[in-house]
């Protein structure tokens, strides 16, 4: 029966992939490429780079390509689908242009996407993607959530020079973004029994490069608050100590070097001395000052 239902899966994609060729419309023919229906095979990084070429150009038809990518994520009852789309979403907030990204539709909410009831019944296989589905699409709504709140898209890269433009309430609002992407990947679902999924397998590869991009941001910005000791309020100590103890509860889930959170570890312990003493402001000496040197990831 599964097998039979595969099949039948393949016989649309083919279907609606032939027609599309006939009627010369390559924005659809690239998502339905990009997203078929096979539930082990995930799209290739040719099928998503020619989905953001399709939408290269003007406002009008990086709309159009954002449009219809939703529109399949929010319509297919397919599980394989819905991850692929999902895959796409996350591709066009890496490594779309700018106003490719800037139609990606975002209330400023929380399960924007609207999967978190999603069911596929058609197969076992099936029904346990739908659980991927579910877990995958909270990553990638929590992921657009911290990229339109830094203001940027994340990249490895450490921005130091704009993190030393922001201002306290700024830098504190950022941070609790990219942390709270990086708790979200605490609660991966365990991926025993699809191991041999290669959908999945990369699913799991893409949300360990988000972890690991978000947590370079954070230490940037952790970094930044060691240099600014002098200039935080009693309140924005508070504030840092509480985003610094999430941080730490998150070791276990992004594997970086040690002395990172060696590093974390002293700044708080530093700021909670001078809030428990309520202090306002922090005198530093040049015997007794904080610095936190970034340290290349692992």
């Amino acid at each position: 029966m599964r097998k039979v239902k595969e099949l039948i899966g393949i016989m649309k994609d083919k279907a609606s992939q032939g027609k599309a060729a006939i009627l010369s419309k390559r924005a659809t023919l690239s998502l339905l490429r990009a997203t078929s229906h096979d539930s082990f095979t995930p799209p290739t990084r040719e099928q998503l780079s020619m989905l953001l070429y399709s939408g290269d150009g003007s406002r009008a038809t990086a709309s159009a390509v954002v449009e219809l990518l939703t529109e399949r994520l929010q319509r297919t009852q397919s599980s394989a689908v819905a991850l692929k789309c999902l895959i796409g979403v996350r591709h066009v907030i890496k490594h779309g242009s700018f106003i490719l990204r800037d139609q990606l539709p975002y209330s400023g909410g929380r399960n924007y996407l609207n999967l978190s009831k999603f069911r596929d019944k058609s197969s076992p296989v099936r029904w346990e993607l739908s659980r991927w589905v579910r877990w995958y699409a909270k990553h990638v709504e929590q992921l657009l959530w911290a990229c339109r709140s830094v203001g940027f898209f994340l990249d490895a890269a450490a921005e130091e020079e704009r993190a030393s433009g922001l201002t306290n309430d700024e830098l504190l609002r950022e941070v609790d973004a990219l942390v709270t992407v990086i708790e979200g990947i605490g609660g991966i679902p365990d991926a025993a029994s699809t191991e041999r999924n290669k959908l999945i397998t990369e699913i799991v590869g893409l949300v360990e490069e988000d972890g690991v991009a978000a947590l370079s941001e954070v230490f940037v910005r952790v970094k930044e608050f060691g240099e600014r000791l002098e200039c935080l309020s009693y309140e924005e100590l508070v504030e840092v100590v509480n985003v610094l103890n999430r941080l730490e509860k998150c070791r276990e889930i992004v594997m970086v070097s040690e002395r990172l959170w060696e590093s974390v570890r002293e700044l708080k312990e530093k700021v909670e001395v001078y809030r428990e003493q309520g202090k306002t402001r922090v005198r530093a000496t040049n015997s007794d000052s904080f610095a936190l040197t970034p340290l290349p990831l692992q």
